[in-house]
């Protein structure tokens, strides 16, 4: 072997050894932006799956209704016993009439014996005229599909509504648990200076200061655990959404929450989005079409049906001699095949007008319905909308004000520091700035989530 060869293998065996320990090693945990959360959970979430097969339900009701006017067949086959019978028509068993006067046969009620019966029948039939029956219960068939649908798209916007508002309230308590575990490192050192101060009796510390830094610890620690608690629950809701699963692992690749551009709609194109496209107003015009329908699908029950078709039957026992009279018929002997045209009614007056009367009232009620909807709908928009607004203006002064408590806390440090303050306005400083701060992000995630309603009450799915 070469000396070429020799390195080439070892480089093989190392990148090969490589390999295995990148395989052994626990897999890095996937990293997504709110868009990529949104597509995972439109994938994964098995409402939208169970709402799918929903749909295919109301599909095949369609074509149920469909099938209802087309060929039906019908048989009914069995094998019975029937009464034996010897010999001709007239008496004694005679096959023809030999001696005037020619008497019939009256041995009927006498038992004879018995024989084998086997019985086929079947018909062949095509409605031709139902009086809109099919017509009707097919167009409520269609109505009810586009309902599911309906249900389907609000499912959908439910779910991108709930990562967003998982992914935004993840970034939030992340924020504030992360300056909050900053201040109380500050607070921790401070403290700890104090009681130096104390334990050397400097001069330079009070007693009253350490009770004041450690009143605020602790409301800082309170703080604190509520941010981490959010935030995992935050990211396991997201786990969960997007189907990575519990013991996944995932972060976000947002470094910290921002506010989204406020909507360039108005408040009206926003009211006209959703009485359009809102999945809630589709399934309504839906609901009254498959109303409609089925109010006329009732009347239409009380009309009877023409058809067309085949129908026979078959008889045959194997121990009764068969008569070839054309005017007489054994039943237990013969066959028959003719093709029909006819007309079927079958309906109870009472139960019929009843089920018109509650198609009709419930025809009455999605009508009331519809009158609420086109005043409810825009006024829940009105009022998401002026959420947004508030909590955008809010955000904006927040920001302001935040900033000033900071300054406001790092002044008050140092005068601490240099002995020219006493803990306890150091501690208000410090409280007034952790309230401003985790205002400001709860703020940014009211906005964030304000915004992301109102995309839910129009029907985006983004």
């Amino acid at each position: 072997m070469t000396f070429r060869q020799a390195g080439l293998s070892r480089l093989t065996r190392a990148l090969s050894a490589l390999g295995m320990l990148m395989a052994a090693l626990p897999g890095q945990a996937d990293t997504i932006n709110l868009q990529q959360a949104v597509e995972m959970s439109l994938t994964a979430d098995p409402r939208i799956k169970e709402g799918e097969q929903v749909v295919e339900a109301a599909r095949s009701l369609l074509q149920e209704v469909q099938g209802n006017g087309g060929w039906r067949a019908g048989m009914n086959a069995f094998i019975g016993l029937a009464p034996k019978v010897e010999g001709g028509f007239y008496q004694g068993g005679e096959p023809s009439c030999t001696a005037f006067p020619c008497t019939p046969r009256s041995d009927g009620d006498e038992f004879n014996g018995l024989s084998d019966w086997t019985h086929i029948s079947f018909s062949l039939i095509k409605p031709l005229f139902t009086f809109g029956k099919l017509e009707h219960y097919g167009e409520a068939a269609q109505g009810n599909i586009d309902i599911k649908r309906g249900e389907l798209k609000k499912t959908r916007t439910d779910t991108v509504y709930d990562t967003k508002r998982a992914y935004y309230g993840y970034l939030a308590a992340r924020d504030i648990r992360v300056y909050l575990d900053d201040m109380l490192g500050r607070l921790e050192k401070e403290v700890g200076n104090v009681e130096k101060s104390l334990a050397d009796d400097t001069g330079t510390a009070r007693q009253s200061d350490l009770y004041a830094l450690q009143t605020a610890k602790g409301l800082l620690w309170k703080y604190a655990n509520q941010a981490r608690a959010l935030e995992k629950i935050s990211l396991d809701g997201l786990k969960v959404l997007t189907g990575i699963g519990l013991a996944g692992e995932l972060s976000v690749a947002d470094d910290r929450i921002e506010p989204v551009p406020f909507p360039q709609e108005n408040l009206a194109e926003f009211k006209s989005r959703a009485m359009q496209s809102r999945p809630e107003m589709e399934q309504l015009e839906a609901g009254l079409r498959a109303r409609r329908a089925l109010v006329a699908a009732k009347k239409s029950d009380r009309m009877p049906d023409v058809y067309a078709g085949v129908i026979g039957q078959f008889n045959y026992a194997s121990r009764r001699d068969t008569l070839d009279n054309p005017y007489l018929s054994d039943s237990f002997n013969n066959a028959g095949l003719t093709p029909v045209v006819g007309v079927k009614w079958d309906t109870v007056f009472g139960v019929a007008s009843a089920r018109i009367n509650q198609a009709q009232a419930e025809l009455e009620a999605l009508n009331h319905k519809k009158a609420f909807a086109l005043e409810g709908v825009p006024y829940e928009v009105s009022e998401a909308y002026a959420h947004a607004e508030a909590n955008f203006a809010s955000q904006r002064e927040l920001a302001l004000g935040a900033a000033a408590a900071r300054r406001w806390l790092v002044s008050a440090l140092a005068d601490f520091s240099a002995g020219l303050e006493s803990a306890d306005k150091m501690a208000d400083a410090l409280k007034n700035y952790v309230l401003a701060q985790t205002e400001y992000v709860r703020t940014i995630n009211d906005y964030n989530v304000n915004v992301a309603q109102l995309a839910r009450l129009t029907g985006e799915l983004k």
